[in-house]
């Protein structure tokens, strides 16, 4: 079976995350639902990370088998036929056998969005906080502390299956577009809640008037167990890209 990897995009607002559940509607679910009703028999999907409830992906990667012969163009068009509305299949390419979408991702980047005006049109895709008050200044000078390799297991939930909380953190940005701020952060790897308990520390230190080298304690604490770590809403955040090595898209003969 050749190996094909998918970019979609998908509105998380009515799903309970990415990975398959006992109970709840998923991306995963519904695509390996859509690959399997295609092939006739059970396909297995593999992201690049996994999304919380509610948290969107402009730009997510996913690797399956595929046992049928078709072009990658035919494929995309089935594979749509048999999705719901909220998830859109970006491109299909053919990649080597070895390829593993989470594995061989070297950097994923995530952007979150803060907005001091409400609206019942974009509540499901910003965060609104009522009284938000943000001093650039300040959050700027939070956000260096996060550059670089740092554990950061203090900013992100408990998985007995990972091995290791260090992460590289190699941007770190925040702008402000009219009543919006958005952060995006770029890294090697994220953890469960990492960027939602980033974002809401960093506010709160913010609010607080807290000195921002706190964050520095933070770290070294290793446990979540803080008054100003909390966890930012999901509907904010989005998955907006995700990189390979060339050498690893490298396609696999037609």
């Amino acid at each position: 079976m050749k190996n094909y990897l998918v970019k979609l995009s998908y509105d998380g607002s009515n799903f309970c995350g990415w990975q398959i559940q006992k109970k709840g509607r998923t991306v995963q679910q519904v695509l390996e639902s859509a690959l399997t009703k295609i092939a006739k028999t059970e396909i297995k999907t593999t992201a690049s990370g996994r999304t919380d409830a509610g948290v969107h992906a402009l730009s997510q990667y996913v690797n399956f088998k595929f046992p049928i012969t078709m072009t990658t163009r035919q494929i995309q068009l089935a594979i749509q036929s048999k999705l719901p509305a909220d998830v859109f299949i970006l491109e299909v390419r053919s990649v080597p056998d070895h390829f593993h979408a989470r594995y061989d991702a070297s950097s994923r980047t995530y952007q979150y969005i803060l907005t001091t005006k409400y609206s019942p049109f974009t509540r499901s895709y910003k965060s609104y906080l009522p009284n938000l008050e943000i001093d650039p200044k300040i959050v700027r000078n939070c956000l260096k502390y996060f550059i670089g390799k740092h554990d950061l297991t203090s900013f992100s939930k408990f998985n007995p299956d990972i091995k290791s909380n260090i992460c590289d953190v190699e941007l770190f940005t925040l702008k402000k577009v009219v009543e919006d701020y958005i952060f995006a952060i770029n890294a090697n790897r994220f953890l469960h809640h990492m960027v939602r308990r980033i974002v809401g520390t960093i506010l709160n230190i913010a609010r607080t008037g807290s000195n921002p080298q706190i964050i520095q304690e933070l770290m070294l604490a290793k446990t979540p167990n803080n008054k100003l770590i909390t966890t930012a809403p999901p509907n904010g955040l989005y998955l907006i890209k995700v990189e390979y090595p060339s050498n690893k898209l490298k396609e696999s003969a037609r």
